[in-house]
């Protein structure tokens, strides 16, 4: 491709309204243009990447006897609501109507659909196991769309399927695609972390996220140094530092004026935070939730909906929390009236089994406990783990320091199980003729998504570094002197040699100065770049360049080809 042909214009200038690298390097590099708030036209250098990135996803599908389908992403909505996704994905739901006022979707997903069609084709046991996967474009109303193609509200993914008879089955479809999963990470150029995930709204017993460690993601991936465990923020386990252990003091009840926050009494008291019990009150589907944690942890409201069941969690008021008897800025669930006596939901973290003589609110203003004491002075309807891991605690595995990594999630994969196969009735017929529900997996990759984020993860300064598998092209080829007629002509037969012998080049022809062309270079990113000058050419080379590092060489023309190649297998 010619640069003087070429659709897009590169900028000189960052675009004000660009969040983050990738964002602001595809504005320049001229890889895309914002049609609308998180809707974005893909120009020829990010479709080429796009197309290199998916190429690479249905040769590793394929590879996992997946079978690509095409389903429609208009979905009519009585059949989300048969799983009552209406409600739990509800408000990033784009909704229409037809003509003939019928309610339909734009899909976000496409779990119901897919397990439709796998009903129509699926009879017995020998039908299965299946895999179906698609390269589609997906639609979610986010609330606020934010860094390009990080978080859009219209994207491309990869979704797959997976279909089996039993959990036997799930198992090892589930590993199959884990591995067909880091085999597309490792083949774009992109390191991935493989890390234990919340299934969020699409629902599933198990589930994991690969994380692209950049310091602009919005994941927080908790890992520990040895490498024995890591979890997505999330669902991370940790062992907390402990709190001091004593012999247990007798509980006594002290005036503390003024005091309603963990620092205020922990500065009156002269005592840590381990040795707080806090209370958070909550609201999860219209009941009320008293939950008990020490003061130096935070609840981690991933986990207590989930435990909860919830639809609907958020933290309660001051006006509902006196009106279910509880006292803002002094609670905690000594002397409250528990849901098995018709009072409050009470949640206990795990973290109040550990240490003594704690202080906790009393119920009432300007007063609070000291020498409070679990399960001797109060009793929680249920102990649970729903601390938030912090960098710092134990690893659960090993105990050794777990760190934080901010990420960029590219993937996630699910066992979803039978919830979507009973709410729309698919099932199949076993040996003995006994109907069973289907037993699904669902995996997805973020296509767009992992675009950016190989930019986010690989750029400098001057511009993009692409990994050479997904870049648009492998050489970017800088012709300069161009009023020079010998100059051009040479610069026009090594492009035409490059291009015979395999080689996807950019041909920088543009009548511009160096400077120009040498900032586009390093903007757009290709792996290599090549300069054909008249001081080159009178010695008979070419300048090389690696984009990824190293000093430029001048190499002579008969070995370019052999240069290029091994500069291209450097990365």
């Amino acid at each position: 491709m010619r640069a003087s042909r070429l659709l897009s214009k590169t900028l000189r200038e960052d675009p004000a309204e660009a969040e983050t690298a990738s964002h602001r390097l595809m504005l320049r590099a001229g890889m895309m243009q914002q049609v609308a708030a998180g809707v974005y036209a893909y120009l020829p250098l990010a479709l080429r990447s796009l197309q290199k990135i998916e190429r690479i996803i249905r040769e590793e599908m394929d590879a996992a006897d997946g079978q690509e389908v095409r389903m429609p992403t208009l979905h009519p909505l009585e059949l989300w609501q048969a799983t009552g996704r209406d409600k739990s994905v509800g408000p990033i739901l784009f909704q229409l109507q037809d003509r003939r006022e019928r309610r339909m979707v734009l899909a976000p997903t496409h779990e119901e659909v897919v397990t439709n069609l796998l009903k129509a084709n699926t009879a017995s046991y020998r039908d299965l196991p299946r895999q179906v996967y698609q390269i589609q474009t997906k639609f979610r109303d986010e609330q606020r769309p934010r860094a390009g193609l990080l978080r859009g509200r219209e994207f491309d993914m990869m979704d797959a399927y997976s279909f089996d008879a039993d959990e036997e089955g799930l198992d090892l479809s589930y590993s199959r695609m884990l591995e067909a999963y880091n085999n597309v990470f490792k083949r774009c150029g992109i390191p991935s972390l493989t890390v234990e995930a919340d299934s969020g709204a699409i629902g599933g017993k198990e589930s994991h996220e690969f994380i692209m460690p950049a310091e602009s993601g919005e994941d927080v991936v908790l890992s520990c140094r040895e490498g024995h465990y890591a979890a997505n923020v999330e669902r991370a386990r940790s062992v907390p530092p402990l709190a001091p252990t004593t012999e247990p003091q007798p509980l006594a009840l002290i005036d503390t004026p003024s005091t309603e926050t963990i620092a205020e009494l922990v500065e009156l008291l002269g005592i840590a935070e381990t040795q707080v019990l806090k209370a958070v009150f909550y609201q999860a589907d219209g009941q009320t939730v008293l939950v008990t944690i020490r003061g130096d942890l935070e609840v981690n409201e991933v986990k207590l909906k989930n435990h909860l069941h919830a639809a609907d969690l958020r933290m309660a008021t001051d006006e509902e929390s006196r009106t279910a008897g509880l006292t803002p800025g002094s609670t905690s669930p000594i002397g409250v009236r528990r849901s098995a006596n018709g009072g409050v939901r009470t949640i206990g973290d795990t973290s109040i089994q550990q240490g003594a003589s704690f202080a906790a609110g009393a119920n009432e203003a300007g007063k609070h406990y000291v020498g409070a004491n679990f399960p001797r002075d109060f009793e929680v309807d249920e102990v649970v783990e729903i601390a938030t891991a912090q960098e710092g605690h134990g690893c659960p595995v090993c105990g050794e320091p777990i760190v934080a990594i901010r990420g960029i999630e590219v993937g996630h994969v699910f066992k979803l199980g039978e919830f979507y196969s009973k709410a729309l009735g698919a099932d199949y017929l076993d040996e003995t003729g006994t109907q069973h529900p289907i037993v699904m997996g669902c995996y997805g990759i973020g296509v767009s998504r992992m675009l950016a984020a190989a930019i986010e993860q690989n750029h400098d300064d001057a511009g993009i570094i692409f990994p050479t598998p997904i870049a648009p092209y492998q050489v970017h080829l800088v012709t300069l002197n161009t009023d020079d007629d010998d100059v051009t002509a040479a610069a026009e037969r090594l492009y035409d040699q490059l291009m015979a012998a395999g080689f996807e080049v950019l041909f920088d022809d543009r009548p511009e100065s160096p400077g120009v062309k040498f900032n586009d270079a390093d903007l757009i990113g290709l792996p290599v770049r090549l300069v054909m000058s008249r001081r080159n050419l009178a010695a008979g080379a070419v300048e090389l360049r690696r984009r990824a590092g190293g000093q430029a060489r001048s190499v002579p023309l008969a070995e370019v080809f052999s240069a290029v190649r091994a500069a291209l297998d450097e990365g």
